[in-house]
């Protein structure tokens, strides 16, 4: 059984800084792309930033700038460094992990269970 671990969100005034991490628990045959997503009250939940097993990165348009996605392969860890934080990033923020398990040779989403971010005015 493979569960994402989350840690380091919590509450921020507007223009600072958190920084979120994320790694399975259990041991993943191949790790392939890596994200994080959000969800704020009553919207639909949006990919923020993903980053993929050769270092390619790509962010949703109001975050470019102040938020940075890396991974470190040999801890099997993603990031979020979240800089110059705005109220409308409040949300719960979920790791997402596109993995392969040992005996079952098929791509599969994992999810973490969220983190709150909020960020007050």
């Amino acid at each position: 059984q493979v569960q994402l671990v989350e840690s380091g969100g919590g509450l921020v005034q507007a223009g600072g800084s958190l920084r979120l991490s994320c790694a399975p628990s259990g041991r993943l045959f191949r790790i392939n792309a890596m994200g994080w997503y959000r969800q704020a009250r009553g919207k639909q939940r949006e990919l923020v930033a993903a980053v993929t097993s050769g270092g390619s990165t790509n962010y949703t348009d109001s975050v470019k700038g102040r938020f940075t996605i890396s991974r470190d392969n040999a801890k099997n860890t993603v990031y979020l460094q979240m800089n110059s934080l705005k109220p409308e990033d409040t949300g719960v923020y979920y790791c997402n992990v596109k993995g392969v398990r040992f005996g079952f040779w098929v791509e599969t989403d994992y999810w973490g269970q969220g983190t709150q971010v909020t960020v007050s005015s």
